[in-house]
């Protein structure tokens, strides 16, 4: 494998190669029971090509959020949506992201918001379960994203008061998170801080440290082929 300059250097099984011939990271996530390959090839790159969303296909990811569970259906979410080829939309919401963030989300071809109501409309009771609601609306859209090719990265690294006054958002929304869409980059479009992140093994914790079973600190049953039954 040829290395670009400045490229930090990857196993040969981690890449596939690109549209325009340049070589995509992958990294599959390493499951012990089997999941869709949906899930298990999704992860959130940072690397974007600057190729557009089409928009049958970007409207397809938000009606897929639009589709997600809610509480009490309540669907307490918004997107603030903006595209590259509307350049003033564009720079104002990517005003809104963190100066790192800004430094490679600014190739994606889509940027969003993430906002979410936190009073319930039928009788203005705080919604304690809003900013759950929108990580499962989200999580729709990433796995119709997936599905169509595209890929999602998510990020907490937002300025919340900033969005609130560019987008005069209502006092009883709160601004959750940003969303960089499109279709996977190469590499070398990253500085060199952002290239060693994006080579970074995945981790997750496993199955024994997060099912619980009859008390706190116990494993759960359904791991007793794998596991003592308690945590050491």
């Amino acid at each position: 494998m040829t290395e670009a300059k400045g490229q930090i250097p990857m196993p040969d099984e981690q890449v596939s190669v690109s549209a325009a011939g340049g070589e995509l990271l992958q990294k599959p996530a390493e499951v012990t029971t089997p999941v869709h390959p949906l899930i298990q090839q999704r992860w959130s790159p940072r690397a974007f090509d600057d190729r557009p969303v089409p928009r049958e296909i970007l409207l397809s990811l938000f009606e897929a959020a639009r589709w997600s569970a809610s509480c009490f259906n309540e669907q307490p979410w918004n997107f603030i949506v903006a595209t590259r080829d509307q350049p003033e939309a564009f720079t104002r919401l990517l005003s809104c992201l963190n100066e790192s963030n800004q430094a490679w989300a600014k190739r994606a071809p889509v940027l969003v918001l993430t906002v979410a109501h936190h009073y319930f409309e039928v009788n203005h009771s705080l919604n304690r379960h809003a900013w759950h609601d929108i990580g499962l609306a989200v999580q729709n859209l990433t796995l119709q994203a997936s599905a169509s090719g595209l890929v999602v990265h998510q990020m907490a690294g937002i300025l919340p008061d900033h969005a609130r006054e560019v987008y005069r958002i209502p006092d009883d929304h709160d601004v959750v998170t940003a969303i960089a869409i499109g279709y996977q980059g190469t590499l070398d479009t990253l500085s060199e801080k952002h290239q060693q992140r994006e080579v970074q093994p995945r981790t997750r914790r496993p199955l024994a440290d997060i099912l619980i079973g009859d008390q706190w600190g116990q494993v759960s049953p359904l791991l007793d082929d794998a596991s003592s039954g308690e945590k050491p």
